[in-house]
């Protein structure tokens, strides 16, 4: 049993998939292929790069490195950090190394726009994206090993967080050429499947690396002299490790495709967005019920990527949170992220996509006002609050990429999930600069809570308005 599908999104009499003409989709170029067979060890290895970085985004970005230490009081001027915790002096301090960090992420959503969607539709057209992901997957490498030289001083503040900003606009541009590659991997009946255990792949190795940063920190860095940082510079190097130690089984096993369209001639930088342009123009008349989805998710992506993004930094600097305190909710966060979302996968199929992903969203933005207007009440409402916003991101985040698979006309399925990849990446400075922006209004780290639940309200009411087929349950 299928759904009746609205006029703006039936599908194309043509069956030949239908490639963005103009390559300004970077992402997923091509169709995946029903015949083929991919053998198991390929699938594997391309699965394994989600757990090789994941550490970035869970141990640097989120839950140790960046909530921990570079927001901590080891980057205040030393006669501000002897203050006693709750001093308002200090309190205003921190406040401004979480904006400034929150400023550096903004402008590195800003490279993303500007760069992620020439530089994938370079990948996809020469046929280099192995290429490029290995490239980038170094020099997030790199990054993380110049981690170490961030030393506990507030000299180093600005070199900590342009390094981690810069982390995130290199882990971000790979990861459209890692996408891309998942057709390679995948068939249409299998494709779901392999995208889903790359993704639980990313929350274990999330989880293990945040056990082992645990245990090295009961042990006491086994009697290390950990002074000017030096614990915390250590993680990132063990981090830099981890992520070339298990991404090589991707680049020994898994072969570079050829270009997806050879004979589409190159456009120049400033050409790219022109096109771009066209082509979601293109999308808006021949289905436009994908075209607003597009949009809207953009949106609330963003704020979705925002609550894992300053999650840690919120638990560190406004509620208090102690070093071991924040990576055990780090661990917890990604074990209710990972059950909840394997849950929803069922509901999904049960009422719908949308609806869950508006339930997601409305329940995100409630949880946020309560634990800022809670926030004095102690730590017991961030425990609360946070896993429970922690159980609403993943499955907004899946059923998001089920709506649109849905919404798609037949045979436009690697041009639209391509778009939704760069609309994505389009989108990713709103969270960061309303996280800056209400900090420095209001003068509290609490405050950028309220920033990015005003992205998530915004996305959710704009999806409202999507209008997407009636969902009938497929028994």
């Amino acid at each position: 049993m299928t759904d009746e599908l609205p006029d703006a999104v039936k599908p194309t009499d043509s069956k030949i998939p239908v490639a963005a003409d103009t390559l300004a989709v970077g992402a997923v170029g091509r169709v995946a292929d029903d015949d083929k067979v991919v053998p198991r060890k390929q699938v594997i290895s391309w699965a394994m790069w989600d757990w090789a970085t994941q550490p970035f985004n869970s141990v640097i970005l989120t839950f140790v490195f960046a909530s921990l230490y570079l927001v901590s009081d080891n980057f205040l001027p030393a006669d501000i950090a002897a203050l006693p915790d709750g001093d308002a002096v200090k309190e205003q301090a921190l406040a401004g190394l979480t904006a400034g960090y929150g400023l550096a992420t903004t402008l590195a959503g800003v490279l993303i726009f500007l760069l992620a969607p020439v530089l994938g539709q370079r990948a996809d057209a020469s046929g280099m994206q192995k290429r490029l992901l290995l490239l980038f997957t170094g020099i997030l490498a790199l990054i993380q090993f110049g981690l170490f030289f961030v030393f506990a001083q507030p000299a180093y503040f600005w070199l900590g967080a342009g390094l981690l900003a810069l982390g995130a606009v290199v882990s971000e541009i790979a990861g459209v050429n890692y996408n891309a590659m998942l057709v390679q991997v995948s068939t249409r009946k299998t494709i779901g499947k392999v995208s889903g255990l790359g993704w639980g792949l990313g929350y274990i190795g999330g989880i293990v690396a945040l056990v082992i940063v645990v245990i090295l920190t009961f042990a006491d860095w086994f009697g290390l002299d950990t002074s000017n940082g030096l614990a915390y510079r250590l993680i990132a190097v063990g981090a830099g490790v981890w992520t070339i130690l298990f991404s090589l089984p991707l680049f020994f096993n898994v072969p570079e495709a050829p270009a997806a369209r050879p004979d589409i001639a190159k456009i120049g930088f400033f050409q790219s967005y022109v096109v771009l342009v066209k082509d979601i123009g293109k999308l808006f008349k021949e289905s436009a019920s994908t075209g607003w989805f597009l949009i809207a998710s953009a949106i609330y992506r963003d704020g979705l990527a925002g609550v894992f993004a300053f999650g840690g930094i919120l638990a560190a600097v406004a509620f208090g949170f102690t070093a071991n305190e924040v990576m055990i909710f780090g661990i917890a966060a990604n074990i209710v992220a990972g059950i909840s979302t394997i849950i929803a996968g069922r509901i999904d199929d049960m009422v719908g996509p949308k609806a869950v992903i508006l339930f997601a969203l409305f329940g995100l933005v409630a949880m946020a006002v309560v634990i800022f207007a809670l926030h004095d009440t102690g730590t017991a409402v961030f425990w609360a609050g946070g896993l429970i916003l922690s159980a609403f991101v993943g499955p907004a985040q899946a059923a998001s990429r089920s709506l649109l698979a849905r919404v798609t006309p037949e045979g436009r399925q690697g041009e639209v999930f391509g778009l939704y990849a760069t609309t994505g990446r389009v989108a990713s400075f709103i969270s960061p600069a309303l996280w800056t922006l209400f900090i420095v209004a209001f003068g509290a780290t609490i405050y950028g809570v309220l920033g990015i639940a005003l992205v998530l309200l915004v996305g959710a009411v704009a999806l409202l308005f999507v209008k997407i087929p009636k969902h009938v349950r497929v028994r």
